[in-house]
């Protein structure tokens, strides 16, 4: 089965944010999960990341991180073993034939690219990471690589998306008293809670950092089981695991 590999416009370099089809893995996990963490087949699993880099860029050695919801970036300037993986959020690299890669399933995956400079970035923007300022740091360690954010382009992927997104007042409160301007980013719900947009805020995040352009993608992973996994709809659904998908970006050897 071939791997629908969903681009961005604003991203000119090798790229895609892959959902849960294409895959081997079986069971509630279905599909094409990546997912280190999760209790699939390590077989599968290594299986379905062979065939993400190769719907992506053929040959390109996959770099992922043990994902902490953390602000943290960091550089790559080669491939590591995958039990070796950095404790971090977000990545940036100028190497060819190096493929970042991100997994979510319901938080936000960012890819950035300045073409011109040959560095690209990837981050994982939870709600925690997100407020912490994870797509500030991933600009950052680009730019130590020879980037200029004013030519960097970003696309936030396939989340969790407002309709789907339901928080407590706790929450809100947390994020309007980081900045009263977060209000927008909320509508009200059923009483003491409200429906949260974190695409919305992550794009808000990456336009105010200054980047030369912003693509929301605007697909909810919670709403689309066929075509993607999905942490929330798995506890709601009472399920013991959950999928996890990929988002990948990197520079052609």
């Amino acid at each position: 089965m071939t791997i629908p590999v969903v681009p961005a416009a604003a991203l000119a370099v090798p790229h895609g944010f892959l959902g849960r089809q294409g895959g081997v893995s079986e069971g509630i996990v279905a599909g094409l999960n990546v997912g280190l963490g999760s209790q699939d087949d390590r077989a599968a699993i290594a299986e379905n990341r062979r065939r993400a880099v190769e719907a992506v860029l053929p040959g390109a050695a996959l770099v992922t991180l043990h994902q902490v919801h953390s602000p943290d970036a960091i550089a790559v300037t080669a491939p590591y073993a995958d039990d070796s993986r950095p404790h971090a959020d977000a990545m940036a690299t100028a190497t060819p034939g190096v493929l970042l890669g991100i997994l979510t399933a319901d938080c936000a995956p960012v890819l950035l690219a300045d073409r011109d400079a040959g560095v690209v970035g990837a981050a994982h923007a939870g709600w925690k990471g997100a407020l912490g300022g994870v797509t500030d740091s991933v600009i950052t360690a680009m730019e130590g690589l020879g980037a200029r954010r004013d030519r960097i382009a970003a696309a936030v992927g396939p989340c969790i998306a407002r309709a789907s997104y339901e928080v407590d007042d706790a929450f809100f409160r947390r994020f309007c008293e980081a900045n009263p301007e977060n209000e927008r980013f909320f509508l009200a719900g059923r009483a003491g809670h409200h429906q949260f947009d974190l695409e919305a805020y992550v794009g808000a995040r990456l336009a105010a950092a200054g980047l030369g352009r912003v693509e929301l993608l605007g697909q909810d992973t919670y709403a689309n089981e066929a075509a993607y996994f999905s942490f929330r709809r798995a506890t709601h659904h009472g399920e013991a695991d959950y999928g996890r998908q990929i988002s990948l970006i990197g520079i052609p050897a």
